[in-house]
């Protein structure tokens, strides 16, 4: 029974009770708080990640196709480069876009259903957006320093 110092039918010490830590309930919850706007900015970068790149992309395409056009052609110089080679880049760039962005996506969802894996693929995500400078870098610190550590590793798995 709750408060009785020993065991009735063998006469052996209990333990107490643990108190609960003082204040956890509240970093928890201040830290879920932080998790939460942490997974709307990984929202809004893949959102932007993948805007940016299409655009970029097709600005690519548009004036490679116009600028390459004498050589892939033959003209001016000796040499012609292959005409699957322009094309070949542009899909694969747009290949590493799509990746980078919906791995961003998924680092924002996990991170919003407090998964454990969420916080695995933020960190991974983050490692890969630290070069993306000047939001791929900032968030990328921001969620290292929010997700690393022990105490921030406790805090996020009391969440789960």
């Amino acid at each position: 029974a709750p408060g009785q110092g020993f065991c009735p039918q063998c006469g052996r010490q209990v333990a107490p009770a643990v108190p609960p830590v003082p204040g956890l309930q509240f970093q928890v919850e201040s830290y879920a708080g932080k998790v939460k706007v942490l997974s709307i900015f990984w929202f809004i970068y893949a959102g932007f990640s993948l805007l940016a790149g299409i655009a970029a992309l097709a600005f690519a395409k548009a004036f490679l196709s116009g600028f390459l056009a004498p050589w892939i052609h033959g003209q001016d110089t000796g040499a012609q480069m292959p005409m699957w080679l322009l094309p070949a880049i542009i899909h694969f760039a747009l290949i590493a876009v799509i990746i980078r962005s919906g791995l961003a996506l998924l680092a924002g969802f996990g991170l919003w259903q407090r998964t454990e894996w969420g916080r695995i693929v933020a960190i991974v995500a983050s490692v890969f957006s630290l070069l993306r400078f000047p939001l791929g870098t900032a968030l990328g610190v921001w969620t290292m320093v929010m997700l690393l550590g022990y105490r921030n590793t406790t805090l996020y798995e009391q969440m789960t």
